[in-house]
């Protein structure tokens, strides 16, 4: 039963990876006009900045990842028909 509520928390799309980096982005962007509030000047729209770059490496992990397993799939089927 664990596994099965396990399995709606694992990114299998890419559809699924867009949506949440949709999410973090939105998340994102709204702490950084918070920052920018709260430092203002320079320093708030580094931190706005330093937030957007995050979601930026953030995301692309998350998009590497999805190729990496989709390719780590591929090959696993491929040998298992060469096997069989």
């Amino acid at each position: 039963m664990l596994r099965k509520i396990g399995r709606l928390f694992v990114i299998k799309t890419r559809w699924e990876a867009y949506l949440i980096i949709y999410a973090l982005a939105l998340g994102a962007m709204t702490r950084g006009v918070h920052y920018t509030l709260e430092y203002p000047g320079f320093g708030g729209y580094l931190l706005w900045a330093a937030t957007a770059g995050a979601v930026f490496l953030g995301g692309a992990k998350i998009l590497d990842a999805i190729r990496y397993e989709e390719e780590k799939r591929a090959a696993e089927s491929v040998e298992s028909a060469a096997q069989q």
